[in-house]
């Protein structure tokens, strides 16, 4: 969520025409507190999404999948497949977290403006 988050955040600032969904292999019932007010904090409200599944149709419209540890390489249909698994988890550290993981954002979109293909 976060990552979804920070991105559609600074793709709309940079102007470019993408826009990440969140979705994992085992969602939890709900967002994580600590993610919704942490986003909350920096303007961004997250607070009546849900966590979804991810599926098969997702993977196809993707062009990137980031991953934080599952293999999905093998099912992905030539999407560019990102592990961030080295990131800690934001339960365990939710700063350092939110940190990281909007560093590795910055990347890709700076990446994007570069080369949007």
């Amino acid at each position: 969520m976060l990552a979804a988050a920070y991105f559609n955040q600074l793709a709309s600032r940079n102007g470019l025409a993408y826009q990440a969904r969140s979705a994992g292999t085992e969602p939890d019932d709900q967002v994580n507190p600590l993610v919704v007010d942490l986003l909350h904090g920096e303007g961004i409200d997250v607070s009546s999404q849900r966590p979804r599944r991810l599926t098969t149709g997702d993977l196809a419209r993707a062009e990137y999948v980031i991953t934080m540890g599952c293999d999905l390489s093998e099912v992905t249909s030539g999407a560019k497949v990102l592990d961030w698994s080295h990131i800690p988890a934001v339960s365990d550290n939710s700063a350092a977290a939110a940190q990281i993981i909007r560093q590795h954002v910055e990347a890709l979109i700076d990446s994007l403006r570069v080369d949007p293909s």
